[in-house]
């Protein structure tokens, strides 16, 4: 064991405390060796403190530290001393004293790293994940760190005081359709049979409203087998919330309040309460999207009705068929080259579109553009009514069904809004977004539930329910927070008879939703309350309230896009043994 254990941390000595004699233990940062003198910068995760060794003092302390290596793990002794006024470093919080040092002890001697240290680093992000130990103890990861802990300290705090009660629901359990394709754990001890990982507490914390206990949230660990991208990981963290006795505003609330007091504690912003609400069909409409970012205009425009019977067939034509012409305009674009539209209009293809048409508003209202002769005055002045078009501006028009249309100027409005720099940071637009369809169809033309089936459909679709099941909506509500979803939740099912025609619409037999669904079923017929409940993601929370562009940032050991560990090497292999065991095998 090492002798000179730490008294204090390297983040934490001010000029109040010259004159004392402390023990601090940490990180070679940097060393400057300046012959006479040798200065070394400590490190710990709250800080640095800069080391004077003088031979002065003693000789051979001072020849043991002109040797140190960046990242050897040290312990000094010292007395604090003032730093001469030229000599403070303002940059960081103990830079007004350094420790002239009396005693070093090299703890654990370092080789040099494959990267700098540092908040600059300069090196791939498979370097950085192959060797996570060392990226940890960049000062910008462990800032991410420990603000993730301090997020879930807050929400902790909050619900705790707000009368819920933190409990804990199994992760291996049986296999049930939900949606997110599971994790499977074979059985060693029922040959053919698996455990699934839990893809959410979904079913559980339902039945913790059966049983009573009615105001439940958890920290959740969830685990989904889906391709990763930026802010999506196989294996992630939710702040789970299941309520008894309650409409959607009041889970709405809880959650709001929630959230305000992350925002208040680690940011010291006071969010306007209550959060901006919105229908899914307004958001679909104005943004083209479920989940708007609104932190800036640009809502797109139908312009369907003023070209229906216009000269210019591309709108003329698909109007008639039934489909849509939708536009946006994109402020000041008037001065973007041919090439830049002409980009504009790949990224519009690449995304699903037939084409893009652009109109340029020339002084004079006259329109400019490779189309700009198949529309005379009178309907330029009317689109530019409509869209709020201003002299020098771009507008840009979308032909196609409706659906397609939407999602088109919903991708090409984050592309102006990254294109004309319309966001500021430090800026937080939450938005609720309600009234979610029941049901979605896939590519294969099957039925499915567009958020799980265990979200209530509103009461005035019931008698529709069979008949036309497309147009039922759903006591469905997602939090989003500047064009990202932070969670998605709903008022539940809690009536064996609603949850059996549910099942049935989605295509499970009565057999295979007894097997499956059995335990809630016969639970509802026990005096189920109504209730409903959300789930929000730790990470992406995180990830937003830092500024971040990638969840992998705040997620001690994430999995690449590619879903390995490249600091592991997981998924590895497990012996022919230890697959008999568990009675299976790997077919090529």
């Amino acid at each position: 064991m090492w002798k000179l254990k730490r008294t204090t941390t390297c983040g934490d000595l001010r000029a109040s405390d010259v004159g004392k004699t402390v023990v601090l233990n940490g990180w070679v940062d940097a060393r400057r060796d300046f012959g006479s003198l040798v200065f070394v910068d400590l490190r710990d995760r709250y800080g640095k403190t800069q080391i004077l060794f003088s031979p002065d003092r003693d000789r051979a302390v001072h020849d043991l530290a002109a040797k140190l290596r960046g990242e050897t793990v040290i312990a000094v002794k010292g007395v604090v001393r003032k730093r001469d006024a030229d000599t403070i470093n303002r940059k960081i919080a103990t830079g007004e004293i350094e420790i002239d040092a009396l005693e070093l002890e090299v703890i654990n001697e370092a080789k040099t790293p494959p990267f700098e240290i540092g908040d600059r680093v300069n090196v791939s992000e498979e370097m950085r994940l192959q060797h996570r130990f060392l990226d940890l103890r960049r000062p910008a990861m462990q800032r991410n760190i420990v603000t993730r802990h301090k997020i879930v300290q807050t929400i902790r705090e909050y619900m705790d005081a707000s009368g819920f009660i933190d409990i804990e629901t199994p992760y291996m359990v049986k296999f049930t359709p939900g949606g997110a394709r599971n994790f499977v754990c074979p059985s060693r001890l029922y040959p053919g049979k698996f455990f699934a990982l839990a893809e959410s507490p979904q079913i559980f914390k339902q039945l913790f409203m059966v049983s009573g206990l009615d105001k439940y949230y958890q920290i959740a660990r969830c685990f989904r087998d889906e391709d990763l991208r930026a802010d999506r990981q196989m294996e992630f963290t939710q702040l789970d919330i299941e309520m008894s006795f309650v409409q959607r505003e009041d889970v709405m609330e809880a959650v709001e309040g929630a959230v305000a007091a992350v925002w208040k504690r680690l940011l010291g912003i006071d969010l306007p309460m209550p959060f901006a609400r919105m229908s899914y069909d307004e958001s679909e409409r104005d943004y083209g999207t479920d989940k708007p970012d609104l932190r800036f205009g640009l809502k797109i425009c139908d312009v369907s009705e003023l070209v229906k019977d216009a000269e210019f067939k591309v709108f003329s034509e698909t109007v008639k068929k039934g489909g849509v012409v939708r536009g946006l305009v994109a402020p000041g674009g008037g001065v973007f080259s041919r090439k830049e539209i002409e980009g504009l209009e790949t990224y519009c293809k690449g995304i699903g579109a037939k084409g893009m048409v652009s109109l340029k508003i020339e002084p004079g209202w006259k329109a400019g553009g490779p189309s700009a002769k198949f529309f005379p005055e009178a309907l330029v002045r009317a689109l530019v009514e409509r869209t709020g078009a201003k002299e020098g501006d771009l507008m840009l028009f979308i032909a196609d069904e409706e659906e397609k249309a939407a999602s088109v100027l919903g991708g090409l409005r984050l592309a102006l809004r990254d294109k004309l720099k319309l966001v500021k940071d430090d800026v937080y637009r939450f938005c609720w977004v309600l009234d979610f369809p029941m049901f979605e169809v896939s590519e294969e033309g099957k039925v499915g539930a567009k958020h799980h089936p265990f979200t209530s459909p509103m009461d005035e679709y019931l008698d529709i329910l069979e008949k036309e099941p497309m147009k039922v909506r759903a006591k469905a509500y997602d939090l989003v927070l500047n064009g990202v979803e932070l969670g998605g939740g709903s008022i539940r099912i809690h009536q064996r008879e609603l949850q059996q025609r549910i099942f049935k619409l989605l295509g499970l037999t009565e057999d295979y939703a007894r097997d499956r669904f059995g335990f809630l079923l016969d639970a509802f017929e026990f005096g189920a309350p109504p209730h409903g409940g959300i789930a929000l993601g730790i990470d992406r929370l995180a990830m937003l309230i830092l500024g971040l562009d990638n969840i992998r940032d705040v997620i001690t050991f994430p999995k690449t896009q590619s879903t390995v560990d490249l600091m592991t090497g997981a998924p590895g292999t497990i012996t022919e043994k230890m697959m008999k065991e568990l009675h299976i095998r790997v077919v090529e």
